[in-house]
């Protein structure tokens, strides 16, 4: 049943990685022609969604990179692999997205004041171009959006890619048909509006992991109680409960259970007991757990 498990969880990596190869392949591609389109038409708007297409190419490679390396065995003296590549790449990108949309607010506000032209008709061109390559790379990573952060930082990265194509193209019939070439600014500020909160729940999500928080899903207070709630438990000390990766929550207590348990060879009956209950009640499978007598009273000190 466990090798089960590991084959179905490493076809779904192999496969997870296929679509992140593919959408960088994609999202390559069109980065070349935007780059050429900025040149062309001038705009900020496009030159900021290339800009941003660019943090996708390279948000991209390092999500691909991230998900080969997560797929390598633990060894001893990387006991959990590279299960955390993927939520360093995700803060990483999150970080990226933030400053590159702090820089199109303050260009943006720059080029209101003083508005350069542009080339309406060129822009919309590439615009929709940019816009049918976003669409074909959501399409590729949108059913694995939820498998892991790193994942969820790639579709992000090419869904706000997307709305910033949108952007463009509103900005180019704007431009087009009525000459106001200060919609170029206001689109590139409205992409920088939609990149910036994102990005920022996204570098919090990935924070929460490397800070290694509580996670979200796990009430300690209701673990320290159900774990209180077992026949011949006295007390829980230096409860922790952290999280590697997505999906991979661990947990560690010292739990002080009655003497005599020591006695009758009971404890290892109360250390499963108390591995099953965090494992059914709360989904955390690694469990660490130190069964210790109720006359060992000195818990550990930490700094």
């Amino acid at each position: 049943m466990g090798a089960g498990h590991d084959h179905g969880h490493a076809h779904g990596a192999v496969a997870n990685r296929r679509r992140l190869a593919i959408a960088f392949g994609i999202t390559a591609t069109v980065l070349v022609v935007q780059a050429v389109g900025a040149v062309v038409t001038g705009s900020l708007a496009l030159l900021v969604d290339t800009g941003h297409m660019l943090t996708d190419v390279g948000g991209l490679a390092l999500s691909l990179v991230a998900a080969t390396l997560a797929m390598r065995p633990p060894t001893s003296r990387r006991t959990w692999g590279f299960a955390r590549a993927e939520v360093l790449s995700a803060a990483v990108q999150a970080g990226i997205l933030l400053a590159i949309g702090v820089l199109a607010l303050v260009e943006g506000a720059r080029r209101l004041l003083d508005p350069p032209e542009v080339e309406g008709g060129s822009l919309l061109v590439f615009g929709i171009l940019g816009l049918v390559a976003n669409v074909i790379a959501i399409g590729v990573l949108v059913s694995a959006r939820d498998a892991n952060l790193n994942l969820r930082a790639a579709f992000l990265e090419v869904v706000n890619d997307a709305l910033g194509s949108v952007a463009v193209i509103v900005s180019a019939i704007v431009i087009a048909t009525t000459g106001f070439v200060a919609a170029d600014a206001l689109a590139a500020m409205l992409v920088a509006c939609l990149i910036i909160p994102r990005a920022f729940v996204l570098l919090r999500a990935s924070s929460r992991i490397l800070l290694e928080e509580t996670p979200e899903a796990i009430d300690l207070d209701a673990v320290r109680d159900h774990i209180l709630g077992l026949d011949h438990v006295a007390a829980v000390h230096d409860l922790h409960a952290s999280q590697i990766a997505t999906g991979l929550p661990v947990l560690t207590a010292h739990v002080v259970v009655d003497d005599g348990c020591f006695r009758d060879g009971h404890g290892a009956a109360i250390l499963a007991e108390v591995q099953s209950c965090i494992a059914d009640h709360f989904d955390v499978e690694h469990s660490t757990i130190q069964v210790e007598p109720a006359s060992h009273r000195e818990p550990e000190h930490h700094a």
